[in-house]
């Protein structure tokens, strides 16, 4: 009695498993899984793409087997001076994805470790380049720098060309600045023979020079705030980024005004001696 109960048990359990196997088999196929895929907002954008959409990836146009993704995010173009001038769009994938998308295998050119400080920042430097070979770890600053090269020279240019302006204005203000007390010979020479000393006029003079370069300077930082912001609106625009093209910055205005001062100060200390050494009759043309 006890072996035909096991043996009807064992029955009754083989049935089940034969009738679970033909319900898995007879299962119809599920649908491949719809993955994410964040994408370009520029080319959202242009082509009328949100988030919530499902789009076709495919590594060549009209593929018959592209895989199909939700778009669940979209990327805003980084300020990168090395990005302004591809017009290509992003798209970030899984990696598996992407692995599928361009059948490059278990492959890496590059990844990017976060480290916590220096000294472990060294240490983890000195454990990868020893590990193996045909690859090297080198640090996030120094990359900057390796491909920062050609901006790099782009600066030197643009100080070289500050600097020539600075040398040309400051001749230039300076040129002015003497042509405009030199056109006041009559009120010194009237100021010399009230009786006012001749350092008394130099240090008018200098101070209506300081006024007037100051005045002059800050007028010439509010046109370079307006010329500024023309030109980001412009290029941002054109390009489609938050990149800053021209900065204004305060060190560049306190640079601008000390200078200007200075320069204005310095000429008219020059022109103002050159007149009070000069007789007050000689001044007056007699």
């Amino acid at each position: 009695m006890t072996v035909q109960w096991i043996a009807g048990l064992v029955a009754v359990m083989s049935c089940a498993a034969v009738v679970h196997a033909q319900v898995i088999d007879s299962a119809p196929a599920r649908s491949p899984v719809v993955r994410s895929v964040a994408l370009d907002a520029r080319l959202a954008t242009d082509h009328g793409l949100a988030i919530g959409d499902t789009v076709r990836i495919s590594a060549a146009p009209g593929d018959s087997l592209a895989e199909r993704a939700v778009v669940t995010a979209l990327l805003a173009r980084r300020a990168d001076p090395s990005e302004i001038a591809r017009q290509e769009y992003r798209a970030r994938l899984h990696l598996d994805q992407l692995q599928r998308l361009i059948s490059y295998g278990d492959r890496v050119d590059r990844f990017a470790v976060q480290s916590r400080g220096d000294r472990e920042r060294t240490t983890l430097l000195d454990a990868i380049n020893a590990s193996a070979f045909g690859f090297r770890a080198w640090p996030s600053a120094e990359i900057a720098v390796r491909t920062s090269r050609t901006f790099q020279v782009v600066r030197r240019f643009n100080s070289a060309i500050g600097v020539i302006t600075i040398v040309a204005s400051a001749a230039f203000l300076l040129c002015i600045l003497l042509l405009k007390i030199d056109e006041r010979r009559r009120d010194v020479a009237a100021l010399r023979m009230m009786g006012i000393s001749a350092d008394t006029i130099v240090k008018s003079v200098v101070i209506e020079a300081g006024i007037i370069a100051l005045l002059g300077s800050m007028a010439g930082v509010v046109f370079g705030l307006i010329v500024a912001r023309l030109v980001n609106w412009h290029f941002q625009g054109v390009y489609r980024t938050t990149l800053a093209f021209t900065l204004v910055t305060p060190q560049t205005v306190l640079f601008a005004c000390l200078l200007s001062v200075l320069l204005g100060v310095v000429a008219g200390w020059v022109a103002a001696r050159r007149l009070v050494g000069q007789p007050a009759l000689t001044l007056l043309g007699r």
